[in-house]
């Protein structure tokens, strides 16, 4: 027992010892050092749970910094929703440092560190992955696996645009800028790093990336960081379609999601992505209700406010529901099950190209399935809506079907009253039940064994 514990003390010695000869080695004369007093970066906008796995990597005798778009984001002055951490240390040296963590991914393996209700995200260096390691591509030029650990340099050149190639360490307030991204940054420029076309077939989702932050950011697209873009939109037929929702909900909850999807447009992007919307969007009553849904979308989470992934996607394929609903009726289908069908028909054909999740399209179906029944304003069945879980994102849909012009702005305002109505106000409210009642069958006893003997006798 006291040999095992001697042999533990004695390996964390040596292992602290080659960390600090792996710092001592890293070789930073390539960047541009910018001091604090030129960055000017607000240290209070920085989350203390990134500070502490910083400074805990850093007393590991390891390398650590704050990077990417948390960086840029400071920059500008912005509190980041995220922050990730680079360091020289390998998965397994972060998760030994740390007790609350986790290594995650097969693509990308990274380590989870947890701080209470906050995840740090922490990552090795990247590789030249045309090196020998483990790395993977497919005939594309799509990196499926990348494994491949470098040095500081090397990850800044792997980096997607020169605004996020920027490594800020919180012990001396420095921020290392390998490819210009400041002088971007203030340029309001977006460039990416190396041959774009190249950068692309790498990870197609740079392409949407950069429509984000181009929306979200104000910045421009570099001419040559944007030529290619159109003609290889193709390339995200190939990207796995749970990997393209999680990008597309990025761009849509960024607080600039109308901007996002004109972008979008604009570099022929929105064909692999949501094929719908450029059907929805020629037609003018279509257009003008996914474009308030963005815009509600928009103004909420600039407000500070949460915004339902479920409820946008709801509006985002609502007139394809609709489509194949009516088509469904028109081969004979009664009304609701006609529905059904449509709601399952559009998620399936969207789930090949984007996969929402089934927590997502089953809140959905829901929206849309309560909105034949807000047309029900007669007897009990009003009171019933009112009590359904999803009410209230149902009843903000009609007011965006009312708004587009879809619906009759009557019912909406109904609704509106009826809601705020006092309960014993409300019975008065109800329009005369018109639909035909249904004869009920009376139900025939069952004849006992009794009568079926005196039958029996009878006969």
């Amino acid at each position: 027992m006291i040999k095992r514990f001697l042999q533990k003390v004695f390996s964390k010695k040596t292992k602290a010892v080659v960390a600090i000869n792996q710092a001592d080695s890293i070789d930073t004369s390539m960047a541009k050092k910018i001091t604090a007093k030129t960055h000017k970066i607000d240290k209070s906008l920085i989350s203390q749970a990134a500070l502490k796995t910083c400074d805990g990597l850093q007393k590991a005798g390891f390398e650590a910094f704050i990077v990417g778009g948390a960086v840029r984001d400071l920059l500008l002055n912005f509190k980041p929703k995220d922050f990730d951490i680079a360091t020289n240390a390998t998965p397994e040296e972060v998760n030994r440092v740390f007790r609350r963590s986790r290594i995650i991914g097969r693509r990308f393996r990274l380590v989870h560190v947890l701080w209470g209700q906050e995840t740090i995200e922490v990552s090795t260096f990247r590789g030249h992955h045309q090196a020998e390691g483990d790395a993977k591509t497919n005939d594309s030029g799509r990196i499926i696996r990348d494994n491949i650990f470098g040095s500081v340099e090397e990850d800044a050149a792997r980096r997607d645009f020169t605004a996020n190639a920027l490594y800020y360490n919180p012990a001396n307030e420095e921020v290392l800028d390998f490819h210009n991204g400041v002088a971007d940054i203030k340029a309001n420029l977006l460039r990416m790093i190396g041959d774009p076309l190249t950068r692309y077939q790498e990870d197609p989702v740079r392409m949407l990336r950069a429509v984000r932050l181009s929306a979200k950011l104000g910045l421009k697209i570099d001419t040559a960081t944007q030529a290619p873009i159109a003609k290889n939109a193709d390339l995200l037929q190939d990207v796995p379609p749970s990997r393209l929702f999680d990008e597309m909900l990025k761009l849509f909850l960024s607080g600039h999601a109308i901007e996002s999807i004109n972008v979008l447009r604009a570099q022929h992007l929105h064909h692999g992505l949501l094929p719908m919307l450029d059907v929805v969007l020629e037609q003018p009553m279509g257009e003008k209700f996914v474009m308030l849904a963005l815009k509600n979308t928009d103004d909420r989470i600039l407000a500070g406010k949460s915004a339902n992934p479920s409820f946008l996607f709801a509006c985002l394929l609502w007139h394809e529901v609709l489509a194949a609903w009516q088509s469904y009726q028109d081969k004979g289908e009664s009304f609701i099950p006609a529905l059904h069908m449509a709601m399952n028909e559009v998620i399936a054909t969207q789930a090949e190209k984007l996969a929402i999740h089934n927590r997502h399209t089953a809140t959905m179906k829901e929206i849309w399935g309560l909105q034949p029944r807000f047309e029900q304003r007669a007897g009990k069945r009003p009171f019933g809506i009112l009590e359904h879980p999803r009410y209230r994102a149902g009843y903000d849909f009609l007011l965006l079907r009312c708004d587009s012009g879809e619906m009759d702005a009557e019912l909406g305002k109904w609704w509106t009253a009826f809601a705020e109505a006092k309960p014993e106000e409300r019975t008065n409210m109800l329009l005369p039940d018109t639909a035909p009642k249904k004869r009920r069958k009376r139900s025939r006893k069952k004849s006992s064994a009794g009568d079926k003997v005196i039958l029996e006798s009878i006969e």
